[in-house]
């Protein structure tokens, strides 16, 4: 397993499935999985969904700068750090964001255990 190519496939497909279909991240969590989203901390998938779902935009498109990787335990998992920038509609300005992802290992594939997101201001 190339940790890259994971990161890689674990990020477009992330981002891809927010901008297009948000409520299907869901199957991204497990009950134990965090999002911390601007300093709140929402635990397990029905309550990470919440918010994603009670985000005050519709449309969202995300432009991804940088992805870094790193594997993280003796289980196998990675932690993902990403950077980029968002547009909540054509009109709208990017907002640069940073957000970090421990993905964990379950049945040939990977969950986000921790998720981590802050808008970069200034």
């Amino acid at each position: 397993m190339d940790p890259d190519a994971v990161a890689k496939a674990f990020v477009e497909h992330y981002y891809r499935t927010f901008d297009s279909n948000r409520p299907a991240l869901v199957s991204l969590y497990q009950d134990g999985s965090m999002l911390t989203f601007e300093g709140q901390k929402f635990l397990g998938p029905a309550a990470i969904a919440g918010k994603l779902g009670s985000l005050p935009f519709a449309q969202c498109q995300h432009d991804i700068a940088t992805v870094d990787c790193q594997p993280s335990g003796p289980q196998g998992g990675m932690l993902v750090f990403v950077s980029g920038s968002l547009r909540t509609g054509p009109e709208e300005h990017p907002l640069k964001f940073s957000q970090m992802f421990q993905l964990l290992p379950a049945g040939g594939s990977f969950y986000v255990q921790n998720d981590m997101f802050r808008l970069n201001y200034g």
